[in-house]
C-alpha cells in the first residue's frame, strides 16, 4: 500500500473527515487532498503532526509496521 492510500485508510479508521485533518494541520484543503491523492508528500514536520492527530507511529503511517 502506498503512503497516500495508507493515509486515507488511517484517517477513515479514525472516523475523521479531510476537513478535520487539514484544519488541525492548519493547511489548505487542496494541500491535504494532494497528500491523499499521491500528488505530494508531507514534510517531516507535517508527518509528525499527522502521527499525533491519528495517534499512530511514523512506522505505521509510512508502512514500515502494521
Amino acid at each position: 500500500m502506498r503512503f497516500n492510500e495508507r493515509l486515507k485508510a488511517i484517517r477513515k479508521e479514525c472516523g475523521m473527515t479531510q476537513r478535520e485533518v487539514y484544519s488541525k494541520l492548519n493547511i489548505s484543503p487542496n494541500g491535504y487532498a494532494s497528500y491523499e491523492q499521491g500528488r505530494t508528500e508531507p514534510s517531516i514536520d507535517t508527518l509528525v503532526k499527522l502521527c499525533q492527530i491519528f495517534d499512530v507511529s511514523a512506522d505505521v503511517l509510512l508502512g514500515l509496521k502494521d
